[in-house]
């Protein structure tokens, strides 16, 4: 082999958990995802278990998401979310009788339904178990990210916050998953100095930039983004490359803008008589995605028919384009670099499935293709990569992040701005609260488990999502909500243990609701 492609995908969604609500708008993040892009990740690399396909690919699992997909009362709810989508199918296919095209999609969800339940129940309902299985077999590397995918260079100013969201991670990822994590995704790929300290006490020995991190690096990394760095502490740093980004993520170039492809917006739910879907929808008072989409990319004046083999082969088509890319470029850097060459792309692994429906095939396509149809580079993750060239220049990267204008503009505006002032104060006081109690021989359970509600509701205030939706205005009512409900807890609790008067019963209200990290480490502050 000439060199390396390593294609990263990046699972993470917010803590969205509400048992006061039978049914809550915001939960369908986590529906949609299992349905369009989970489930078929995973049948896709049953596939290639099966078909003794090598294509090692690197999934980033959020430890929030990872709360969820564990969560009882979540994968209950999205059992009966999956059960109505199928008799949402079973109903289109009647309604649709004497219209072939229509009737032809409508069976087609229903198969693709029925599949991603008959997957569901194969794992009894436990993704993590699913993926597990697949990294124990040496087919992905499974790694992490912040424990709520905080931004850790706007907690930076508080190293115990960035450390508690580093090492609370780390906890969570062996509960899950029997070992300890290699590599982390850096929330955002936003990399600020001073994070590797606490990345180093977690024992992760590489972590993800975008291109500018790497090629702003001091001294200049000799070999741009084809080759890691290590940083002066001597975890390694892989930076994204730009072409294999610009090709998926391009408004104008992408793949995913093609006309073949199926529209993600044109939704029956918005189309169809409302008490006829409203059943389905993920609020029952207000139109919203069912997840069937008839029609695909065209014109916004008129919409045409979606054909899934035309959307096939255009899937087909771009995975082969996507690797004869790849392979010019390696057999370009083959020449000039003294090592093989590593391209990292990485990428949100919702776009796969949720956003491009046609990614999962896009994947599967490229994956059989990159083994079985030529013999320059091979798929591999950055872990294998480290293993196989121990030996790679140091040098300390520059700030970045892949959000807007390379840096922390998205989460931190006009929009959001006022979030960081409480945040601070309440990392002061949750230091304050684990320096005075870890003095003491005696702490009682309730005092405990108040410090560890405490540093629960300052993890979910301190998540990158909030302040991103703040900007994007796409649930900014929610958004502001959640970061206040979370901060008016802290408060509480902290007011409450500094006062030694908890309310247990208010505590154990809220332990039930935010119940994300039963175990996390409240000495991880001081």
């Amino acid at each position: 082999m000439q060199g390396y492609l390593s294609i990263v995908l990046h699972a993470h969604l917010p803590f969205v958990r509400h048992p006061e609500h039978e049914k809550f708008l915001e939960e369908s993040w986590l529906f949609e995802a299992v349905t369009e892009t989970y489930l078929p990740l995973i049948q896709i690399l049953e596939g290639w278990s099966r078909d003794q396909i090598d294509a090692k690919i690197t999934l980033s699992l959020s430890p929030t998401l990872c709360a969820m997909l564990l969560d009882p009362l979540l994968r209950a709810r999205y059992e009966k979310h999956l059960n109505g989508l199928i008799e949402l199918a079973e109903n289109e296919i009647h309604r649709t009788h004497w219209d072939r095209a229509f009737r032809e999609l409508a069976w087609m969800y229903h198969h693709k339904f029925s599949l991603a339940r008959e997957t569901w129940r194969f794992y009894s309902g436990n993704l993590i178990t699913a993926f597990k299985k697949f990294q124990d077999e040496g087919r992905i590397e499974i790694i992490t990210t912040a424990a709520t995918h905080g931004l850790l260079p706007l907690i930076s100013n508080h190293p115990p916050s960035v450390r508690a969201q580093i090492l609370t991670a780390r906890d969570h990822y062996l509960s899950c998953f029997g070992r300890d994590p290699r590599g982390i995704w850096l929330p955002e790929c936003a990399y600020a100095e001073g994070v590797e300290k606490f990345l180093q006490e977690a024992n992760i020995r590489w972590f993800i930039l975008d291109t500018h991190g790497l090629l702003h690096a001091t001294p200049r990394a000799r070999f741009g983004t084809f080759a890691p760095i290590f940083t002066p502490n001597g975890i390694a740093a892989f930076g994204r490359d730009f072409d294999s980004s610009r090709q998926v993520w391009s408004k104008q170039e992408g793949y995913p803008g093609d006309p073949r492809y199926r529209d993600f917006y044109r939704d029956i739910g918005f189309d169809l008589d409302f008490e006829y879907v409203k059943p389905y929808l993920p609020s029952p008072e207000n139109r919203g995605f069912t997840g069937m989409k008839y029609y695909r990319i065209t014109g916004a004046a008129q919409k045409e028919i979606y054909q899934r083999d035309h959307a096939l082969k255009a899937a087909s088509e771009h995975a082969e384009h996507f690797l004869n890319e790849r392979v010019a470029q390696i057999q370009k850097l083959a020449g000039i670099l003294d090592r093989p060459p590593i391209i990292v792309a990485p990428y949100d692994a919702e776009l796969f499935g949720h956003w491009w429906y046609e990614g999962p095939e896009f994947l599967d396509q490229l994956a059989r293709k990159a083994f079985n149809d030529q013999k320059s580079l091979a798929l591999i993750t950055p872990g294998e990569y480290l293993a196989r060239h121990p030996t790679n220049q140091v040098a300390a990267p520059g700030a970045s992040s892949w959000g807007e204008e390379g840096y922390w503009r998205v989460w931190l505006n006009e929009t959001n701005e006022w979030i960081y002032p409480h945040l601070q104060i309440a990392q002061e006081r949750m230091t304050a609260l684990v320096k005075k109690f870890s003095k003491r021989k005696k702490i009682t359970d309730l005092q405990k488990r108040a410090l560890q509600q405490a540093g629960r509701e300052l993890l979910l205030a301190q998540a990158s999502d909030w302040p991103f939706i703040l900007r994007a205005g796409t649930s900014p009512d929610y958004a502001r909500r959640r970061v206040k409900d979370h901060l008016l807890r802290f408060i509480a609790l902290h007011e409450q243990i500094t006062l030694t008067h908890i309310d247990e019963k208010w505590l154990a209200e809220i332990e039930s609701r935010d119940n994300v990290f039963p175990d996390v480490d409240w000495n991880y502050w001081k």
